[in-house]
Protein backbone atom coordinates (compact mmCIF):
# COMPACT_ATOMS: atom_id res chain seq x y z
CA UNK A 1 0.00 0.00 0.00
CA UNK A 2 1.46 3.68 -0.86
CA UNK A 3 2.42 5.68 2.33
CA UNK A 4 -0.53 7.40 3.90
CA UNK A 5 -0.53 11.61 4.37
CA UNK A 6 -1.45 10.91 8.11
CA UNK A 7 -0.93 8.13 11.01
CA UNK A 8 -3.42 9.06 13.92
CA UNK A 9 -2.35 7.56 16.85
CA UNK A 10 -2.83 7.47 20.73
CA UNK A 11 0.52 8.39 23.56
CA UNK A 12 0.99 5.01 23.62
CA UNK A 13 2.69 5.07 20.01
CA UNK A 14 4.91 8.37 21.18
CA UNK A 15 8.33 7.01 20.29
CA UNK A 16 10.94 8.36 18.30
CA UNK A 17 12.16 5.27 16.69
CA UNK A 18 8.10 5.12 14.98
CA UNK A 19 8.18 8.71 13.54
CA UNK A 20 11.64 8.67 12.28
CA UNK A 21 10.27 5.51 10.44
CA UNK A 22 7.04 7.64 9.38
CA UNK A 23 8.56 10.73 8.48
CA UNK A 24 11.16 8.18 6.12
CA UNK A 25 7.92 7.20 4.23
CA UNK A 26 6.62 10.92 4.29
CA UNK A 27 4.26 10.30 6.56
CA UNK A 28 3.26 12.84 9.39
CA UNK A 29 2.57 11.42 12.54
CA UNK A 30 -0.36 13.00 14.69
CA UNK A 31 0.31 11.64 18.19
CA UNK A 32 0.12 13.70 20.96
CA UNK A 33 3.22 13.73 22.98
CA UNK A 34 3.97 12.01 26.27
CA UNK A 35 3.55 14.06 29.35
CA UNK A 36 7.17 12.87 30.31
CA UNK A 37 8.62 13.54 26.65
CA UNK A 38 11.71 15.95 26.97
CA UNK A 39 10.51 17.64 23.43
CA UNK A 40 7.35 18.08 23.52
CA UNK A 41 6.16 17.87 19.89
CA UNK A 42 3.02 19.44 18.39
CA UNK A 43 -0.12 17.65 17.13
CA UNK A 44 -2.62 18.76 15.33
CA UNK A 45 -6.09 18.65 17.32
CA UNK A 46 -8.48 18.80 14.52
CA UNK A 47 -7.40 16.00 12.78
CA UNK A 48 -6.61 14.08 16.08
CA UNK A 49 -9.93 14.55 17.28
CA UNK A 50 -11.27 12.42 13.96
CA UNK A 51 -9.90 9.24 15.63
CA UNK A 52 -13.16 9.27 17.93
CA UNK A 53 -14.98 8.46 14.52
CA UNK A 54 -12.94 5.54 14.26
CA UNK A 55 -12.80 4.15 17.48
CA UNK A 56 -16.61 3.83 17.48
CA UNK A 57 -16.48 2.25 14.21
CA UNK A 58 -14.31 -0.48 15.69
CA UNK A 59 -16.74 -0.65 18.78
CA UNK A 60 -19.65 -0.84 16.53
CA UNK A 61 -18.51 -4.00 14.83
CA UNK A 62 -17.67 -5.46 17.97
CA UNK A 63 -21.57 -5.45 19.26
CA UNK A 64 -21.59 -7.96 16.05
CA UNK A 65 -20.30 -11.35 17.69
CA UNK A 66 -19.55 -12.91 14.47
CA UNK A 67 -17.02 -10.01 13.28
CA UNK A 68 -15.74 -9.73 16.92
CA UNK A 69 -14.70 -13.48 17.38
CA UNK A 70 -13.91 -13.88 13.32
CA UNK A 71 -16.04 -16.58 13.01
CA UNK A 72 -15.09 -16.51 9.20
CA UNK A 73 -11.87 -18.05 8.64
CA UNK A 74 -12.12 -17.31 4.77
CA UNK A 75 -11.48 -13.75 3.76
CA UNK A 76 -13.71 -13.34 1.63
CA UNK A 77 -16.71 -14.54 3.81
CA UNK A 78 -15.62 -12.49 6.73
CA UNK A 79 -15.25 -9.45 4.53
CA UNK A 80 -18.71 -10.14 3.21
CA UNK A 81 -19.69 -9.97 7.02
CA UNK A 82 -18.20 -7.04 7.15
CA UNK A 83 -19.67 -5.06 4.43
CA UNK A 84 -23.46 -6.98 5.93
CA UNK A 85 -22.25 -5.17 9.16
CA UNK A 86 -21.64 -1.83 7.52
CA UNK A 87 -24.24 -1.96 5.94
CA UNK A 88 -27.16 -2.56 8.86
CA UNK A 89 -24.87 0.05 11.26
CA UNK A 90 -24.94 2.60 8.43
CA UNK A 91 -28.82 2.02 7.94
CA UNK A 92 -29.56 2.16 12.21
CA UNK A 93 -27.66 4.91 12.25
Amino acid sequence: MPPSAELVGDKGYDGNDLRAWLAGRGTAAVIPPRRNRKLQLDCDPAIYRQRDVIERMFCRFKDWRRVATRFDRNIKTFMATIAIAATVIWWLK
